[in-house]
């Protein structure tokens, strides 16, 4: 499509062009002849609008992006830094993760073999020494962190793996394996020349609704619930203190990886137990929940149509 060429019209009407008058004058000031057009008519009347200079609205700019970056980082995904070797080989020391925050917004609970982030539930981490920091520095790093752009050196969370939800039952008894409601888990993903207990047997233990049994990949090296037996909760995480799932290692590139949830965790049988019911009565649950509102609407025409 062409470029299309309009032309401003002036402001008042212009005569219709009727030919010569009675009086024969060919078009002078009496006459019905065109009327003069000035400067200000072939712009619309108000000329051409100056467009504002790119520096005034740069800080506008800057503002709407880190109003985004803001909104992002509350209610999508959040960047988080890995600082200890509590995960590994899966997770590195500096490596960059970014969490999943938006399905919690929408009642999602965590689920077995996701990554997840969490607050400290009081004890894990003990009491942490600040870290003396230039005044400038710090007030920068607080203000890339508020809005997402790096992470918090204040927030005292941690990062594991889930391994049981409310419901389950989980042990390990001498090198292995870890059991979930009487399955016993392939775990591919924990570090090389440990055992699946790490030298720290557990268990039977009946996770409590609502909480999650979390262990890093790195058995011998991860203080996780199988540490904070003694605690409240007896070693669980309450999904409140969930922060969201990890989802990507976003940096450094070379470390690039999704997070997906081992295939040992969707194995025939082991949600069955933990929702107490056999694994036939489940499809006939479903069926009878999702029919039940079919029948009341049914139940409520019949009714008007009797009325």
């Amino acid at each position: 499509m062409g470029d299309l060429v309009v032309g401003a019209r002036s402001g008042r009407e212009e005569p219709e062009d009727r030919g010569p008058t009675s009086s024969g004058s060919s078009g002078g000031s009496s006459g019905g002849g065109e009327a003069p057009i000035d400067a200000n008519d072939r712009d619309g009347g108000g000329g051409k609008k100056q467009q504002r200079s790119f520096w005034k609205e740069l800080p506008l700019l800057i503002v709407i992006a880190l109003a985004l970056a803001w909104l992002i980082k509350t209610f999508l995904l959040q960047a988080f830094s890995i600082p200890s070797a509590s995960m590994e080989n899966t997770l590195r020391i500096g490596d960059r993760v970014l969490v999943d925050k938006l399905t919690p917004w929408f009642g999602s609970e965590p689920e077995r073999g996701e990554v997840v982030v969490f607050h400290d539930p009081g004890g894990w981490l003990g009491e942490t020494v600040p870290v003396d920091t230039n005044p400038v520095t710090g007030a920068i790093q607080k203000g890339l962190s508020f809005v997402g752009l790096m992470p918090s050196a204040e927030e005292k969370d941690l990062i594991k793996r889930v391994i049981a939800v409310g419901g389950d039952t989980v042990e390990c008894k001498g090198t292995g394996p870890v059991k979930v409601n009487g399955k016993a888990l392939e775990e591919p993903y924990i570090y090389p020349g440990n055992t699946p207990c790490g030298d720290r047997p557990f268990g039977p233990i009946k996770v409590p609704q609502g909480r999650i049994w979390v262990m890093g990949d790195h058995r011998q090296d991860s203080l996780d619930s199988r540490y904070h037996q003694n605690l409240p909760g007896n070693g669980t995480v309450s999904v409140d203190e969930v922060v969201g799932r990890a989802v990507v290692v976003a940096w450094p590139i070379s470390n690039w990886s999704t997070l997906s949830v081992p295939s040992t965790f969707d194995q025939p049988g082991i949600n069955a137990a933990a929702a107490g019911l056999p694994a036939t009565a489940l499809p006939a649950a479903g069926g009878l929940a999702g029919a039940a509102p079919l029948v009341m609407w049914r139940r409520r025409r019949l009714i008007n149509r009797a009325g």
